[in-house]
């Protein structure tokens, strides 16, 4: 399940994925957050609202993207 975390959160460490090629279409997660899960955001609204995958759904979303599965 995944499930929307509040914008203003505090405290949360973001890193942007070593995947971004550096035109923008970046993401960015927060590792060890929120148990079990990992919160990603777009790196261009780090205001905006992040969907945080449950660590089981992660993996799943990434080969996804990887075979062009998800846009």
């Amino acid at each position: 399940m995944t499930r929307i975390i509040d914008p203003t959160v505090r405290g949360l460490v973001w890193t942007k994925s070593s995947y971004s090629g550096g035109d923008n279409n970046c993401v960015e997660v927060a590792f060890g957050a929120v148990p079990a899960a990992l919160p990603v955001r777009d790196s261009k609204r780090p205001a905006g609202p992040a969907v945080v995958f449950a660590d089981s759904a992660w993996g799943g979303f990434v080969d996804a993207v990887k075979r062009g599965d998800v846009a």
